[in-house]
C-alpha cells in the first residue's frame, strides 16, 4: 500500500511539473496555431519582410502599468506577443524592453517621452476607485522617434507597429493629390482618412485648372465627390497625367440624393468623356440592396412622437468582394451612401484589364432617373431582381499602358459625416496604396476580427433553421434514448438465455 502511495505521489509531482514546464515555455514561444481565416493572430508576411530588412537596430521601449484590470490586463500580454514575433524576423535588429511607471519619478519618465496616462476604474476591497495607468510604447530608430501614446485596439495592433517601422526607416514620402475646385470636400472633411494617410504620405489640394501636374510630383491623384463640372482645361491636365503613367482614383456621386429633402438626381460632372474613353461609364442611377443599413425614422403614435431604425435599402452594406484582388480581398464589409453602378460594356475597345473590387448581393436592383426616397416604401422581389451589380472597378494596362485608374460610384463612402464603420476607411487608404505602389501595408490593415454581415437567406430556409432548431435536439435525445432501451432489452434476454 505505501508503494502505491509513494508512486501515487511521484506520478502527481511529475505531472505538475510536466505542466508548469509546458506553462513557462508557452509564455516565452511566441508560436501559436491562428485558425481564423485571415490570420488575425499571426504577423503578415509584409511585416515580417519589413522587420527582416532593418538594416540598423530598432529599440522599443513599453511603458505599461501592472496590474490593470480587465479588459486592459490582456493588452501588455498582447504586445508582448507580438513584439517577439517581431524580433524573431528582425535578425537581431529589433529590441524591446518593458517598463512600469511607478512612482512620480516613473510616471514622469513616461510622461517626457509622450506616453500619455489614461484612467481606469479599480474595484478594490469593495470599493470603486479611478486608477491612472500607461499603455504606451516608443520606438526610436538611428536619430529618428516615434511614438504610439496609448495602444488601445488590438485588432490595429500589428498595423499600428507596422506602420510606424515604415515610417521610421523610409526617407522620402510619396506625395497623394486631392483635386479641388469643383465643390469636393475639403481635406478637412476628410479628416480620419487624411491621419491615416498622413503618415505615410505628403497629401496635396491640386487645382487641375492652375497647377500642372508636371511640374508637379503627384505619385498619385484622387478626384471625391465633385458637384461642379470640369472644365475642358482640367480635363486635359487629368489626360496628360494618365498618359504619363499616372495613377487615377474617380470616386463620384453621379446623382445628387438628398434624404433630408428625399428626392434624388442626377448630375454631370464633365468626367464621363474620360471615362468612356476607357470603356467604363458611372451610371446614373441609384442601387438599392436587401443587404442594407438602418436609419432613424421619425414616427407619430398618438401623441407620442418615436424615433425607430429602419432598413433603407439606398444604404447598401456590401460584402460582395474580388478574393482575387488586393485591394478588398480581405474586407469584410463597406457601407455605401447612395450609390451608383457602373457599366463596363464599352470596355473590349480599350483593351484595358478590368478588375471589379465590389459588387451588390444577390437581391439587389436599380433605379434611374429622378428618384423619391421613401424611407418607408418596401420593394417587391422584382424590384430586387439583380444580383452582383458592379459598384467598384479598376483598370490596368489597354489604352492606360502603366498607368492605373481606380473608379467608384460613391464618392462619400470615406467622408467623415458618413464613415459607416472601419470597412469604409480600409477601402479608401488601400486604394490609395494600390495607386501610390505601396502595397505592403494593405493587407496588415485589412485584417479584421469583425464578423461580415449574414448572408440573405429565403423564408423557406428560415423556417427550416429554425424548427430545426427547434425539434432536432429533443428528437436526437428520444432516438438516443430508444437505441439505449432497446440494447438493455437484447442484454437482458441475453442473460435470461444464459441461466
Amino acid at each position: 500500500m505505501k508503494s502505491e502511495k509513494s508512486h501515487l505521489i511521484v506520478r502527481s509531482v511529475l505531472i505538475t511539473a510536466i505542466l508548469v514546464l509546458i506553462n513557462i515555455i508557452s509564455i516565452r514561444l511566441f508560436t501559436r496555431l491562428d485558425l481564423t481565416a485571415q490570420g488575425v493572430f499571426t504577423l503578415a508576411q509584409s511585416s515580417k519582410d519589413l522587420v527582416a530588412q532593418l538594416d540598423d537596430r530598432v529599440n522599443v521601449k513599453g511603458y505599461f502599468t501592472e496590474d490593470l484590470p480587465a479588459p486592459y490586463n490582456g493588452n501588455r500580454r498582447a504586445v508582448l506577443d507580438i513584439l517577439n514575433e517581431y524580433r524573431a524576423y528582425a535578425k537581431g535588429n529589433l529590441q524591446f524592453e518593458f517598463i512600469n511607471p511607478e512612482g512620480e519619478k516613473g510616471e514622469q519618465e513616461a510622461q517626457q517621452q509622450g506616453v500619455v496616462p489614461v484612467q481606469v476604474q479599480v474595484v478594490n476591497e469593495d470599493k470603486l476607485e479611478v486608477k491612472r495607468g500607461y499603455m504606451g510604447l516608443v520606438f526610436q530608430y538611428e536619430d529618428r522617434r516615434e511614438l504610439l501614446p496609448v495602444v488601445q485596439n488590438l485588432s490595429s495592433l500589428e498595423y499600428d507597429i507596422s506602420s510606424i517601422l515604415k515610417r521610421l526607416t523610409s526617407r522620402t514620402k510619396k506625395t497623394i493629390g486631392f483635386t479641388s475646385g469643383h465643390g469636393e470636400p475639403e481635406l478637412a472633411n476628410l479628416r480620419q482618412a487624411s491621419q491615416m494617410l498622413a503618415g505615410q504620405y505628403e497629401l496635396l489640394p491640386i487645382n487641375l485648372a492652375e497647377d500642372f501636374l508636371q511640374e508637379i510630383r503627384v505619385d498619385a491623384l484622387i478626384v471625391v465627390a465633385p458637384q461642379k463640372k470640369f472644365g475642358e482645361a482640367s480635363l486635359e491636365t487629368m489626360r496628360n497625367y494618365l498618359a504619363r503613367g499616372g495613377k487615377l482614383a474617380l470616386l463620384l456621386n453621379r446623382m445628387n440624393a438628398n434624404l433630408q429633402s428625399r428626392y434624388a438626381q442626377p448630375i454631370e460632372t464633365g468626367l464621363e468623356g474620360l471615362l468612356q474613353s476607357h470603356g467604363v461609364a458611372v451610371n446614373a442611377d441609384l442601387v438599392r440592396d436587401v443587404q442594407c443599413a438602418n436609419i432613424s425614422v421619425v414616427q407619430q403614435q398618438g401623441s407620442f412622437t418615436m424615433q425607430t431604425q429602419m432598413p433603407f435599402a439606398y444604404l447598401p452594406v456590401v460584402s460582395n468582394f474580388n478574393k482575387d484582388n488586393l485591394i478588398v480581398k480581405d474586407l469584410s464589409a463597406v457601407i455605401f451612401h447612395f450609390v451608383s453602378s457602373i457599366d463596363t460594356a464599352g470596355l473590349s475597345a480599350s483593351g484595358s484589364q478590368l478588375d471589379v473590387l465590389v459588387r451588390s448581393s444577390k437581391q439587389s436592383g436599380r433605379q434611374g432617373g429622378f428618384i423619391m426616397l421613401d424611407p418607408f416604401q418596401r420593394f417587391t422581389r422584382e424590384d430586387l431582381g439583380e444580383d452582383g451589380i458592379p459598384l467598384a472597378v479598376a483598370l490596368t494596362g489597354g489604352q492606360l499602358g502603366t498607368s492605373r485608374l481606380v473608379v467608384v460610384g460613391d464618392g462619400d463612402f470615406m467622408q467623415d459625416e458618413f464613415l459607416g464603420n472601419r470597412g469604409n476607411l480600409t477601402f479608401f487608404v488601400n486604394i490609395v496604396d494600390y495607386l501610390a505602389d505601396d502595397a505592403g501595408l494593405i493587407t496588415i490593415r485589412s485584417k479584421n476580427i469583425a464578423q461580415p454581415p449574414l448572408d440573405q437567406v429565403s423564408d423557406g430556409t428560415k423556417r427550416l433553421v429554425k424548427y430545426g432548431n427547434l425539434l432536432l435536439p429533443p428528437l436526437m435525445v428520444i432516438a438516443y434514448g430508444f437505441v439505449r432501451w432497446r440494447r438493455r432489452i437484447v442484454w437482458k434476454r441475453r442473460l435470461e438465455s444464459q441461466l
